[in-house]
């Protein structure tokens, strides 16, 4: 049966993702730093949906966890354990509030977690996939400062990945934890757009695009927040506000189906930025500077480096 792998498929909208995938008849490599919790959610998918749950642990803030994982996913399907790999979906992800805080591999936390982890198993995973495969970003509409999910959280700043990878250090004052996740959301965005170039100079059927799934406060997306935020942020009242603001909103559910459809649907073309909003899935634009190819490719280019990408492990249809 053909398969598809997601990080952290196992909590929030990757959960519902994941039973949506499941219940179509996908199988599944569920990818995420808690063995425990994926495999009590591999254990319900099978049973419910009779169909095959791998799991692979990764810790996507840590490279040589990504390169581990993306080894097994290789083997699993070298062994025939898996099918046809058919998407890959690049969803776990975190904001980290507090003090700044670095990855083991010396870079800050939210940068690593939620770019170079990611951009490092898009490397590895992509000559995996089968023809006309997908690669799909969980972006955020906090990646774009000209709305207002984007102005709530904090404005984006330019995708330096050198400087977002050093945020801090030095002495230097580092970015707000708001700044800093939709920040790492414009990089995300400006990847998945990079790669679909990429693919589609090289002439591959793969695709890549990019998702915005909402504001959904059930997520993780609020658990480093005030017990009091976080209890706020589940209220009807709170709901309705963030809707009367333009507040892009949506239920876990409906972004979980919405981002299964996306990996796996034919109709959602590559190279677009799609979005939850209201029960809608629409494609829309996203920030201005995130259709700039320059920026793009430089982006693209230090992170190459920052992830220390040698040429065996480079696919040559993303040179």
């Amino acid at each position: 049966m053909p398969t598809v792998l997601i990080t952290g498929g196992h909590s929030g909208i990757g959960l519902d993702c994941s039973k949506d995938l499941a219940a179509r008849g996908f199988d599944l490599v569920l990818a995420g730093r808690s063995p425990a919790r994926m495999q009590i959610v591999a254990q319900e998918l099978r049973s419910a949906h009779n169909v095959d749950v791998l799991l692979v642990e990764l810790d996507t803030s840590s490279l040589a966890s990504v390169r581990t994982a993306a080894d097994e996913c290789q083997s699993l399907l070298q062994r025939g354990e898996i099918g046809s790999l058919v998407a890959v979906i690049c969803n776990a992800g975190g904001r980290f509030d507090g003090d700044v805080r670095y990855s083991e591999d010396g870079y800050e936390l939210t940068f690593a977690t939620n770019c170079l982890g990611h951009f490092l198993l898009v490397q590895l995973t992509v000559p995996l996939l089968a023809a006309r495969g997908r690669v799909v970003f969980t972006a955020s509409g906090t990646h774009d400062p000209d709305t207002m999910d984007g102005r709530m959280v904090g404005a984006a700043m330019k995708p330096d990945a050198f400087a977002l990878a050093n945020d801090g250090k030095d002495g230097s004052r580092p970015l707000s934890a708001g700044k800093r996740y939709s920040t790492s959301k414009l990089c995300d965005v400006m990847y998945a757009y990079e790669l679909a170039r990429r693919l589609e100079r090289a002439g591959s059927s793969v695709s890549a695009i990019s998702f915005d799934p909402g504001s959904i406060p059930s997520t993780g997306f609020l658990r480093d927040m005030p017990k009091a935020m976080q209890w706020l942020a589940n209220t009807r009242l709170f709901g309705w506000v963030s809707r009367r603001m333009g507040v892009v909103t949506s239920t876990s559910k409906f972004s979980g189906t919405s981002l299964a459809q996306i990996a796996t649907e034919d109709q959602y073309p590559t190279g677009s930025y799609l979005q939850a909003n209201a029960g809608t899935l629409t494609k829309v634009r996203s920030s201005t500077v995130s259709y700039d190819e320059q920026i793009a490719v430089t982006l693209w280019n230090d992170s190459k480096d920052l992830v220390g990408l040698i040429p065996d492990e480079e696919p040559a249809e993303l040179r």
